[in-house]
């Protein structure tokens, strides 16, 4: 259970350009009513010149455009006890010295799994009618093909790679449409899939055997390049590929490769490595690969999510309740 602070002194620390956004009028005066606001909101770059600001910190709120909570920046912050995150990863933020202080971080990953798992689904299920495939045909050949061979929902199958938080979820989704869902996660276990009505397969299969695939494994060393031109090839026929990850799950050149070499296929890709791609990339001209500039991550008022979950936990912070979302080092290591 988290130490109780009758009103804890909070400071905002990320940048300006989406602060409004994860942090609208609303939450913020109801953090103002929960804690003291030790000072106005700073970005990182204005905390680095001012650090002895935190000298009176409790709580630090956050999000995108996190100060790195490395051990200069946590000298200065004797009284800090949490770490509030409107954001999904925190592993950029916290080296060994922080963890080694035993200060609980939140993250807000479970706020931002719901637009990216949405627009999954999206994808998939337009993934599953070849809306992509079928489009540039009828645009191409200006004539509606007669009784196009489509899999549909029904009884179609459905790969995800990966079922963490936004896979679940993913998962969750797909349950009223009557698709059979597959999943490779090796961290998984079969029972805790099974729960979700998932049956988990190795990679091999899931491409061989899916009409759509959604990448949802996060960036690691074990993961880079993970998905190139030998299991593109083996996806069924008119197969979606979706990435809603890290571009760099895929090994590009390969996956390049195999789309000029398979026209059926569509690739959906939200994120790319780099990002955005160069100018010159192939994937700005390859007809069967949609891109769009990493939209499926919470946008607009989606955000405000992110700063109501900091919120809610904030409120359990205070009065000595149990946070919901706070992050183990072994979680934060894995996540993308």
């Amino acid at each position: 259970m988290a130490a109780a602070t009758t009103t804890p002194d909070v400071l905002l620390v990320m940048e300006e350009e989406r602060r409004a956004d994860v942090y609208p009028a609303h939450v913020l005066e109801e953090i103002g009513r929960l804690g003291r606001w030790r000072a106005p909101a700073l970005t990182r770059d204005a905390l680095l010149r001012d650090p002895g600001v935190l000298e009176g910190v409790d709580v630090l709120l956050t999000g995108w455009g996190a100060p790195v909570l490395d051990a200069a920046l946590l000298s200065r912050a004797p009284r800090l006890n949490a770490v509030l995150v409107a954001a999904g990863s925190v592993r950029h933020l916290t080296p060994p010295e922080f963890w080694a202080r035993g200060i609980p971080i939140v993250s807000a990953a479970a706020a931002n799994a719901v637009p990216v798992a949405e627009f999954s689904l999206a994808q998939i299920l337009l993934g599953l009618k070849q809306v992509h495939r079928l489009a540039r045909e009828v645009t191409a050949t200006r004539r509606f093909p007669h009784d196009p061979r489509v899999s549909g929902g029904y009884g179609s199958r459905v790969g995800l790679l990966g079922l963490g938080e936004i896979g679940r979820l993913v998962a969750r989704h797909l349950r009223p449409f009557g698709v059979e869902v597959l999943a490779c996660d090796p961290v998984v276990d079969p029972s805790a899939a099974g729960d979700l009505g998932v049956r988990l397969v190795g990679i091999d299969e899931l491409f061989a055997s899916c009409d759509v695939v959604s990448v949802h494994a996060p960036l690691l060393p074990a993961t880079e390049g993970l998905v190139g031109g030998r299991l593109m090839r083996l996806l069924p026929e008119g197969a979606t590929l979706v990435n809603t990850a890290r571009g760099a799950v895929l090994d590009e050149p390969e996956v390049i490769g195999a789309l000029r070499d398979r026209p059926d296929l569509t690739a959906v890709l939200d994120v790319t490595w780099p990002e955005p791609p160069a100018p010159d990339s192939p994937l700005f001209t390859l007809p069967n690969v949609l891109l769009t500039p990493h939209l499926a991550g919470a946008m607009g008022r989606e955000r405000a999510r992110l700063g109501e979950l900091v919120r809610d936990e904030l409120r359990r912070l205070v009065h000595g309740e149990p946070l919901r979302h706070a992050v183990a080092p072994a979680q934060a290591s894995t996540r993308a």
